[in-house]
């Protein structure tokens, strides 16, 4: 691939991917894209054969690359992404900017997007995935969302022309989202602080938060994440229904449903991305076969198999 745009961003070919990813799997891209700023990406995007794919990539904390890799063009927002500023009740935070920095920053102006904080990623993914939990998503937080479209446009979306959902929005796979703003209720910043606090507590003693892992691998098919509340029905979560169909710690090759949290799909350290994508292909036909419900992936997955 040759001829493409001269961005002032940094632009590498044959990127290997498994180091940007929290699975540490995964081949190159045939290209890495950082841009410097939003012009520069939008000007690259404008420029850029449209028949090139464009893949905008976050932190890797929710994603599986595929062993043969990414063709085209992966874009990773970085350091002129990342700004997080509170006015008011409002706060306007670069898609780069990781959630809990997002919630931290926010709480100390008394601002509450607590719910931000245990989410593992960057504010990108959590707009594109309506991330959520306990009882609170993006959707109910989010007021606008800038976005460089695969043309070179640059838009503001409101929420509705997101269409967030349960883990899903409306968004064009190759639209790259650069920041967003969230509007949040008053809270006192030292109870925020201590509620998150409880709330990371909470999250380590259910989770191989200490594992390489993308966080949950299926959707629940209630689809609603968990509140956290005593009364939660976990029938239809889909940790209970791997666990039900005697899936916890399952292995294949390096590849094992955690222990701990079965719905969390671990890399033990020597696996690839066909043994984890192949073991979550496992779980989603024995749990259809134990119980009849059946698995979407949460993990997104992408590239090439080898």
């Amino acid at each position: 691939m040759t001829d493409l745009p001269n961005p002032r961003g940094v632009l590498t070919p044959n990127r290997a991917l498994a180091d940007l990813t929290w699975l540490r799997v995964g081949g190159p891209a045939d290209w890495l894209f950082q841009p410097a700023d939003r012009d520069d990406l939008a000007a690259f995007l404008r420029d850029l054969d449209p028949s090139i794919p464009v893949f905008p990539m976050g932190v890797g904390s929710n994603l599986i690359v595929r062993d043969g890799g990414i063709r085209g063009v992966v874009i990773r927002l970085g350091r002129g992404f990342n700004e997080i500023r509170v006015e008011g009740d409002r706060v306007i935070a670069g898609a780069a900017a990781l959630d809990a920095h997002v919630a931290r920053k926010a709480a100390a102006a008394g601002v509450d997007l607590a719910f931000l904080r245990t989410i593992p990623g960057s504010i990108g993914g959590a707009i594109r995935m309506n991330a959520g939990c306990y009882g609170t998503y993006v959707a109910d937080r989010l007021t606008g969302a800038e976005v460089v479209t695969r043309d070179g446009r640059v838009l503001t979306l409101t929420p509705g022309d997101l269409d967030l959902t349960y883990r899903h929005s409306a968004l064009p796979a190759d639209w790259v989202l650069t920041a967003a703003t969230f509007r949040g209720p008053a809270g006192d910043p030292a109870t925020l602080s201590a509620r998150m606090d409880e709330q990371l507590a909470r999250r380590d003693a259910t989770q191989p938060t200490r594992e390489r892992s993308a966080g949950s691998t299926f959707r629940n098919p209630a689809g609603f994440s968990s509140t956290g509340r005593a009364e939660d029905s976990h029938e239809l979560k889909a940790w209970k229904l791997i666990e039900d169909a005697g899936l916890r710690g399952h292995r294949l090759g390096g590849a094992q449903m955690s222990e701990k949290h079965p719905n969390f799909l671990i890399n033990t350290g020597t696996a690839t991305a066909a043994e984890l994508e192949d073991l979550g292909e496992l779980v989603r036909a024995r749990v259809h076969a134990a119980t009849g419900h059946g698995l979407t992936w949460e993990v997104i997955r992408v590239g090439d198999r080898a």
